[in-house]
């Protein structure tokens, strides 16, 4: 009996030990918060779950927690605070927080009082009270990222005057870009779901000492959902439904996720589906926008149509699907395992500024169409803390991605249908560290290593006989390699000022093969080495806990990839771009200092101002051919152009931000962005960079109380003139509006939108709104479709 009594004394103990519990709820409403960060030094954190709960056992005898989460006051509590409280706690709702848990800066948790760089997050809560269509329109809701579209299923961000493949994408700490990334407008974003992520930070200026070549405007990480164990004996079940419409493009989507949760496993399903029909655009605005016909296929002869309604911009239709399924399984607290499967799927859709281009005074095209963009990704992280003299967490990430996508087009009253298809298999491997070295000293370090095979085929397919034969393709078959060591000292000098400093090398292969059938190329084989060291230094100075005072200095670099040496495609009517094997990368020089102080606790004011200088620029300039400046493409005379080290850019502005509290739970906010950029031509001439964009904002008037959150906002761009506009972009009539001299330029425009979100009960939230209330008619710059015009929203989700 004595015995049986001791093992159960025993088993007590182990049960108490195992997992101490704290819950967080919100201070005005009492409910649970979710992704609560509680950290301490940079060995321990952990996030609450969904019912606001986390086990901080780790954390016993812990002098200092510090616990935060977007949109409340930071509260620093001891272990023993914590539990002499019941391990409860309320937070106090604050939208005027100077500090937060990034992760893009470093790929580990850090508080953003120790990262110089200048970081955005977007909330989950933000996501369903705005309801972004796409992972681009997601961006935008932040105020402080431009996204062009020349389609209804696309989003190219511009971030700080750069775009496309200058500016990386990470997807769960795993690199996106592929060595097809394009300079010309990228829609790969579209890929990612909204829904399944539930973190999204934006780093501005330089990342390529963390992420390597690419990282020169910014960096854009995207955190998907991430299994939550359960926390006693019963699984943990949490997930939601979601349904919505909006009118303007007859949106229909539906969206499921569940998280089955163990004390050692734990499971995440998503799935998605959307379907959309042609974009309506206002009803106000130049008529320059207004193309009020499309080309159908009638008895083996194109015909132009009239539309009914000429506001609906046809070919924009498309509809997709996103599935996601993660495994995670943690054996004990030192080691995490997580394996997770993504699955995306577009249907073929319409370039519609392509179908917006005219030639003998009717439709250009019959046909210019992306075909489905897939992209697949699986995803094996390994996460282990240990207290040894190499580290005190690494993280090991192994990842296998597919992008497949595809172009079609056809001339109008042409047999001819020219496709291209893309296929891109990319590996990567990354195992990064973190050690602390004394009280003050840490270091982050770690090496990478990615593959992309690229394979290009091409097609040519006589409509009336269905018979195909070989076509040329958009890009020699090729390998891409980089590999790449890097290091980050983090020091805090003082209390309140931290001085971080790193340096990466990376090394970089392309080795492609060119086929010559089609084309007359000099050569047949493009054979790159290049070597590039990036660094960076910076600090963050806090002088009391309303300031912030932040520098940093950095360069980027981007490595040639296999769109820039070898790719063939038609830019602009009467001009064809040819492969150049002889490039070499190009660098970037950043400087930028922030400056945010918070007044009384009512007024935050945040402004940083930036530089960028970028050397040996990777443009498109007029070349020779075999000693030819113009070939015949596609039945055209063009002239040749290739992308070549032609140029000098340089890009500077200021991003500045105002919050108000205001009184009855009102508050109102503003985002607004400047920015110039020049780009050096042939002639020694400047001219405007092509992703610099107007100047560009949001502001909002806010109001929360309880259950109810409401927004009133209003988006603006300023103008361009046609003398402002770029060299390359005058001459695309299409897609901008004509002045009174007939010339292209881009107007001044504003939406005015109202949304809200109501919590019906502890399972169901309503939320929705009107998007362009003035029914404006309007088109962001370099954009070659027309925003939605007024837009009625209804989203239900159901909590479970």
């Amino acid at each position: 009996m004595k015995r049986l009594y001791m093992l159960w004394l025993l088993l007590a103990i182990v049960g108490t030990s195992y997992g101490q519990t704290i819950t967080i709820t919100d201070a005005q409403n009492n409910e649970p918060v979710e992704l609560v960060t509680l950290s301490a030094n940079s060995k321990l954190y952990v996030t609450t779950n969904a019912k606001g709960k986390a086990d901080i056992s780790a954390f016993k005898n812990v002098e200092k927690i510090e616990i935060r989460s977007l949109g409340y006051k930071t509260v620093v509590k001891s272990y023993s605070e914590l539990e002499a409280e019941g391990f409860s706690l309320s937070l106090e709702i604050s939208n005027l927080n100077l500090d937060e848990v990034v992760i893009s800066g470093s790929r580990w948790r850090q508080s953003s009082d120790d990262v110089p760089s200048k970081i955005i997050s977007i909330s989950a809560k933000d996501v369903a009270l705005q309801n972004p269509q796409t992972a681009a329109d997601l961006l935008s809701i932040s105020g402080k990222v431009f996204v062009q579209k020349s389609q209804q299923g696309g989003g190219s961000p511009m971030i700080r005057g750069f775009a496309t493949s200058r500016l990386l994408y990470s997807v769960d700490g795993v690199r996106m870009n592929t060595a097809i990334f394009r300079s010309g407008n990228l829609q790969n974003v579209i890929n990612l779901d909204p829904f399944a992520i539930e973190g999204t930070e934006v780093l501005f200026g330089p990342g390529s000492v963390i992420y390597g070549s690419d990282a020169i405007g910014g960096v854009m990480s995207f955190q998907t959902l991430t299994p939550r164990f359960s926390l006693t004996d019963s699984p943990l079940v949490t997930g939601k439904a979601n349904v919505r419409y909006s009118s303007a493009n007859n949106e229909k989507t539906g969206h499921f996720d569940v998280n089955l949760g163990f004390k050692n496993w734990a499971f995440v399903t998503s799935i998605t589906s959307w379907d959309y029909d042609h974009l309506r655009q206002g009803s106000h605005g130049p008529k320059d926008y207004i193309k009020d016909y499309y080309v159908q296929r009638q008895d083996s002869t194109d015909v132009v149509i009239a539309q009914d309604d000429k506001l609906l911009q046809i070919p924009s239709a498309y509809s997709q699907i996103n599935m996601m399924q993660k495994i995670r399984f943690q054996p004990n607290d030192r080691w995490d395992f997580q394996y997770g499967f993504h699955f995306s799927e577009t249907s073929p859709y319409g370039r519609y500024d392509r179908h917006m281009r005219v030639r003998n005074g009717t439709a250009r095209y019959a046909e210019w169409d992306y075909g489905p963009q897939i992209w697949m990704m699986n995803n094996l992280s390994v996460n282990h803390s240990a207290n040894n003299s190499v580290f005190d967490q690494l993280s090991l990430r192994l990842a296998h991605q597919w992008f497949e996508e595809s172009r079609i087009d056809r001339s109008f009253n042409s047999n001819e249908r020219n496709s291209q298809s893309e296929e891109v298999g990319a590996y990567s491997a990354n195992l990064d560290f973190i050690k602390g070295t004394g009280e003050k000293n840490t270091l982050f370090y770690g090496v990478e290593y990615v593959l992309n095979d690229v394979t290009s085929n091409g097609e040519i397919t006589d409509i009336s006989t269905e018979v195909s034969v070989m076509g040329p393709a958009r890009y020699p078959k090729s390998t891409w390699q980089s590999m790449a060591v890097y290091v980050t000292d983090e020091f805090k000098v003082a209390d309140n000022f931290t001085l971080s400093a790193g340096a990466r090398y990376n090394y970089v292969l392309l080795d492609s093969e060119f086929d010559t059938a089609f084309y007359p190329f000099p050569f047949t084989e493009a054979k790159l080495k290049n070597g590039a060291l990036t660094g960076s230094i910076g600090g963050v100075y806090r002088p009391d806990d309303s300031w912030v005072i932040s520098t940093n200095l950095g360069s980027a670099f981007r490595a040639p990839n296999v769109d820039d040496v070898g790719k063939v495609f038609d830019s602009e009517p009467g001009s064809v771009v040819v492969p150049n094997p002889d490039l070499k990368p190009e660098y970037a020089y950043n400087a930028d200092l922030g400056i945010a102080k918070v007044f009384d606790d009512i007024i935050k004011v945040d402004v940083t101002g930036y530089y960028t200088s970028l050397k040996d620029a990777l443009v498109r300039r007029d070349f020779k051919l075999n000693g030819q400046d113009s070939i015949l493409y596609q039945g055209e005379l063009s002239q040749v152009q290739a992308i070549q080290n032609a140029a000098v850019a340089h890009v500077y502005g200021v991003q500045a931000g105002v919050e108000v509290k205001l009184p009855k739970g009102f508050g109102f906010s503003t985002d607004v962005n400047f920015q110039k950029g020049e780009e050096e031509l042939d002639n020694g001439e400047t001219s405007t960079s092509r992703h610099a964009s107007p100047f560009f904002g949001v502001s909002r008037l806010n109001y929360k109380a309880n259950k109810l959150r409401m927004e009133l906002n209003v988006n603006y761009q300023g103008k361009y003139d046609f003398d402002e506009l770029p060299e390359g972009e005058k001459e695309k009539t299409e897609i901008y509006a004509l002045d009174e001299n007939g010339d292209p330029y881009a107007p001044a425009w504003y939406t005015l939108n109202f949304k809200a979100l109501y919590k019906l009960t502890d399972t169901f939230d309503v939320s929705g709104g009107i998007e362009n209330l003035t029914d404006q008619r309007y088109r962001p710059y370099s954009s070659g479709i027309s925003g939605a015009g007024r837009n009625f929203i209804l989203s239900i989700t159901a909590h479970f």
